[in-house]
């Protein structure tokens, strides 16, 4: 799905090509950390989305990607799968959007660096694709091996 980029400065929602596409949004997503009024965590990020789909693609249970609009204002959605947590964060009436609706698996990670002081985040930390050292990972196994026929 989306990575998402936190400095000590901003929240930078950075699409892939095709999410761009199904978006209809140009370039990346960025908020000033200042502008973050709240963030929760959820489970199902479907239950969040409210108005209609202005720009987008949606597909109910498989994909919700681009803006949605409502009477409180724009929402931007990257909400992908049934089974995938997800974040909502309430933003401060100044940007484009109201509230960002995101799915992903670093919302808990997000929401603690979200709260650091922002002179303690000297490097930008990335929520994106997870990628666990290879002492962590699994061993692939490998298939059985099949008997072959005597001819």
């Amino acid at each position: 799905m989306v990575t998402l980029l936190l400095d000590h400065s901003q929240l930078e929602i950075v699409l892939s090509p095709t999410e761009r596409a199904l978006a209809f949004q140009r370039g990346s997503i960025r908020v000033e950390r200042t502008s973050i009024a709240k963030v929760q965590l959820t489970d199902d990020p479907w239950t969040w989305l409210r108005g209609v789909r202005s720009r987008g693609t949606h597909v109910p249970g498989a994909v919700a990607l681009g803006t949605w609009k409502s009477e409180s204002g724009d929402d931007f959605v990257a909400v992908r799968g049934r089974r995938l947590p997800g974040v909502v964060i309430d933003l401060l009436g100044e940007g484009a959007f109201q509230r960002l609706v995101i799915s992903t698996r670093h919302g808990l990670a997000l929401t603690r660096a979200l709260r650091l002081d922002p002179a303690e985040a000297s490097e930008v930390a990335a929520f994106g694709t997870p990628t666990a050292p290879a002492s962590q990972r699994k061993p692939r196994r490998k298939p059985a091996a099949r008997p072959v026929p005597a001819v």
